[in-house]
Parts: C-alpha cells; sequence; structure tokens
C-alpha cells in the first residue's frame, strides 16, 4: 500500500496555489486576448501533466504574464486557430532540446537579458492593462502603448464609466499590496483571489458599469488543430514565433527552476528532465488549442512557503483547477476586466527589477546596459527582436571584455607601486604592457597583480618573467593568478 507521509502538509499547500492560480489563470487568458477558459486548461494541465513528471520537484506551472505579449503578438498576426499549432510545436521543440541534454545550457544565458525581458514584457503588461482597466482598447504596438497613455487618462476623466473602471483596478492594486500587511492568519487566504472576490461583489451589488469576463463552455474552448493549421507551420514567419515561445519559455522556467531551489532544501532541479515535462506539457497544451506553459515563480514560492513537500501539491492544485472548471465556471461570469487588469499591472510591476538595475549599475554598468537596452528594444521593437539584440549585445559585451586589457596603478601604502591586469593578456599587448611597466620610477618596488587576468599566453608569462628576474626579487614581485 503507497505511503504519503507528507499528505497533510501537501495538501495544504496545493489550496493556497490553487487560490493563487485561479485568478492568474484567467488574468493572463485575457490579457492574452484569448477566452479566459484556455488559461484553466493550461494551469489544469500543468498542475497534473507537468506536475507528474520528474524535473523539479517543487515548482508549479501555468499560464504566465511574462508570455502574454507574444502569446497577444501570435493571436493577432497569425489568429487564434494558429496558435495550438505554435504551442505544440514549441512544446516537440522543447522536449528534444530535454532529450538532447541542452537544459543546463539555458543557465549560460546572460542573467541581464533574462531579467531585461522580464522587464521589457511587465512595461508592456502594465501599459496594457492600463487600457483594460480604464475600459479602453489599448494599440497594437508596445511603444505606442506607452505613449498614448497621457490621451487615454486624459479620455477616461470625461467618461463615468471609465473612472469607475479605473477606481475598481487602482483598488485592486491597493488591497494586494497592501494584504503582505495583514496578520499572517489572514495572509493564508492570498490576497489577489481577495481582490478579485471583492471587485466583484462590488460589481454585483451596487451594479457598477464595467466589463466582466465572458464565459463560454470549456468543452467549447477547446481548439484541436485541423490539417490547415498544421500546414501553417511552413511559414517561416510562424516558425520564428515557434523558436521564441520555445526558447523563452525554456529560459523562464529554467530560470524559476534555480530560484526555486534556492527557496528550499529538497532534492534540486534536474534541468533536462524538467525541459521535457515543460515540453510534455505545452505539447498537451497545443492539442487542446490552449495557452502555452511556464514554470511560474510566483505560485512557485507560493508552494514552498506553504510548506509543500513533494510534487503532489502541485498535482493536487491542477485537481482542485479542474474541479472548478468541471462545478463553478459560471463564476467567472462576475469577475470584472478591470480586476483582473489591477492583478496583472501588479505582476507586470513585480517583473520589473527596480533593485537590480540599481545594483547592477553600481557593480557591472556592462550588465545594467545589456539589461536596459533589452527591456526597451522589447518596448520599441517586440518582443523575439528585442531578446535577439540583447542576447547579440551580451555576445559582444563577452567578447570585448574577453579581449579588453585595462593596467591599474596603485600605491599600497608601503612604498610600493601596484600594478593590476585585467583582462586578456596576450603577446598583441605586450608592448603597451612593458612600455608602462618601464616608465615607473626605478626607486620603487613594484608588485605586478595578476589576479584579474582571464588568460595568458606563453610569450607574455616568459616576458613577464624575465622583466621581474632583470629588476631584482628585492625590488619586483608578481603575484600569481
Amino acid at each position: 500500500m503507497p505511503s504519503f507521509p507528507f499528505l497533510r502538509q501537501d495538501f495544504a499547500a496545493s489550496l493556497v496555489v490553487f487560490l493563487v492560480a485561479l485568478p492568474l489563470c484567467v488574468g493572463v487568458a485575457v490579457a492574452s486576448g484569448v477566452p479566459a477558459e484556455l488559461g484553466l486548461i493550461t494551469g489544469i494541465v500543468g498542475g497534473i501533466v507537468t506536475g507528474l513528471m520528474r524535473g523539479s520537484s517543487l515548482q508549479v506551472s501555468g499560464p504566465a504574464a511574462g508570455l502574454t505579449v507574444l502569446v497577444l503578438e501570435a493571436v493577432r498576426t497569425f489568429g487564434l486557430a494558429a496558435l495550438g499549432v505554435i504551442v505544440l510545436a514549441a512544446g516537440v521543440l522543447q522536449i528534444a532540446m530535454g532529450l538532447l541534454r541542452w537544459g543546463r545550457w539555458f543557465r549560460a544565458i546572460s542573467l541581464s537579458v533574462v531579467e531585461g525581458m522580464l522587464a521589457g514584457i511587465g512595461l508592456v503588461i502594465i501599459a496594457g492593462q492600463l487600457y483594460a482597466a480604464a475600459g479602453t482598447p489599448a494599440p497594437d504596438s508596445g511603444l505606442d502603448k506607452l505613449t498614448g497613455l497621457p490621451g487615454a487618462l486624459v479620455d477616461a476623466l470625461g467618461s463615468r464609466a471609465a473612472l469607475v473602471s479605473l477606481a475598481l483596478g487602482a483598488g485592486t492594486v491597493l488591497l494586494v499590496v497592501g494584504w503582505r500587511r495583514m496578520p499572517a492568519r489572514v495572509r493564508a487566504v492570498p490576497g489577489a483571489l481577495v481582490a478579485v472576490g471583492l471587485a466583484a461583489l462590488a460589481t454585483a451589488v451596487f451594479g457598477l458599469p464595467v466589463e466582466t469576463v465572458r464565459v463560454g463552455g470549456v468543452a467549447a474552448a477547446v481548439n484541436l488543430p485541423d490539417s490547415d493549421a498544421l500546414s501553417s507551420l511552413a511559414d517561416p514567419a510562424l516558425i520564428g514565433t515557434v523558436l521564441a515561445f520555445a526558447l523563452i519559455a525554456s529560459a523562464e522556467s529554467l530560470f524559476s527552476a534555480a530560484a526555486v531551489d534556492r527557496l528550499h532544501s529538497g532534492p534540486r532541479t534536474d534541468y533536462d528532465k524538467e525541459l521535457v515535462a515543460q515540453g510534455s506539457g505545452n505539447a498537451l497544451c497545443g492539442l487542446l488549442g490552449a495557452l502555452p506553459l511556464t514554470a511560474v515563480i510566483v505560485r512557485s514560492s507560493a508552494n514552498v512557503e506553504a510548506g509543500a513537500r513533494t510534487k503532489a501539491s502541485r498535482v493536487l492544485h491542477g485537481v482542485w483547477l479542474l474541479v472548478f472548471v468541471a462545478l463553478l465556471p459560471a463564476v467567472l461570469a462576475y469577475i470584472p476586466l478591470a480586476a483582473l487588469a489591477g492583478i496583472l499591472v501588479h505582476a507586470g510591476w513585480k517583473l520589473i527589477p527596480f533593485k537590480g538595475v540599481l545594483a547592477l549599475w553600481r557593480r557591472h554598468r556592462g550588465e545594467a546596459f545589456v539589461l536596459v537596452v533589452t527591456a526597451t528594444a522589447i518596448v520599441a521593437v517586440g518582443m523575439f527582436e528585442g531578446v535577439l539584440i540583447g542576447l547579440g549585445l551580451s555576445v559582444v559585451k563577452a567578447a570585448w571584455e574577453a579581449s579588453h586589457l585595462r593596467i591599474e596603478h596603485t600605491d599600497d601604502g608601503r612604498g610600493a607601486v601596484r600594478v593590476r591586469l585585467q583582462g586578456t593578456v596576450t603577446f598583441l599587448r605586450l608592448p603597451q604592457i612593458l612600455d608602462s611597466l618601464d616608465a615607473l620610477p626605478d626607486d620603487r618596488r613594484v608588485v605586478l597583480d595578476l589576479s584579474g587576468v582571464h588568460h595568458l599566453d606563453h610569450a607574455c608569462q616568459a616576458a613577464l618573467e624575465t622583466w621581474a628576474e632583470r629588476h631584482g626579487d628585492a625590488d619586483a614581485q608578481v603575484e600569481p593568478r
């Protein structure tokens, strides 16, 4: 008979994750321009299917705010019917990458590019959802969304319905932010769920003139790919979108896994198996015509903080979503879109690493530059292009640093001059190094610090050793790398 030593802890954690996931599944779907039911289907698949597979034991998968911009662009360009094919192909590609053991290589992607990608997505989400909170249609491009906000605000001030909708969205954000200050027992119920519930109650009781979620049957929302949709895979533009889905979803999932591993002391993530699990979930979501899934740090951290010990908690959270879809789908029709917009504005804000940018600027200005350029490019040009620009810039930065040499002279306060070399030292830089050393005063002791050298070729090593011998052991010293 099977033993479940942590069933009580996992059961309680699954309820918490379910309550966190429910409004986010619906909100991400609405923000992505697809029926709300498709977000719930993806949440169910992420919980039950991906949750049962090996890889990471405690991180939770489902529809993510980080992919809303990409999904919205894909649906607008290729139509809702093509979404399933795109997600299916991306899932198959993820499975192939996992089987080829490419999962670990995603850890080599510059963290600045990933954080820049999330920051850019966060800005676009915030701008787009501010329009949704006012009940007005948003422009297509990220740049137009940002530049059009002042005009949209002026228009909203002249409309009672828009002001009511904005107030509902703002109240949702304030409640979610302030919920963290509530007592621990109260915080057991997620603030996002409370905010959405109160917004729905206020809308129903006071008859507020705001738009609510449109609900159809979950079965009717399932859109199996047909032969016409499958044939669209021959379109080069669609192939580019598939690559973007696969790469961005994989990077987000594996970086989330690394973050979740730091939150608990249990088994570490197997990145290749996790990539196969994510791909399997996306392949099934694609067959059902649903949203793509990724590992989601908000749900995953809630799972760990709620005391989850095994994968049973994430599987059960998918079961609770399935039960909700089967028994209470009509409840969705009471949820105001403005409240979901408020939830997503808060989620988008959390994607922007304000503190991280300041810390990077103090320590690694080049990395901060890559982050800011990536985020700006995503807003100005587009998701896929912005990520490519960020990756290209990080490669150029790495090549520059690998070939760049810095020579610093400092007085160590004890009568010696410390000459510190940083970067790559090859014979091409030898004249510059020797000229710098020969220019030093003859009556000063010299310490040559090589601790910042990435590579030292044989010619330079021999020349520096000769220089040290020529100046005598008492006058010159070479500190090893």
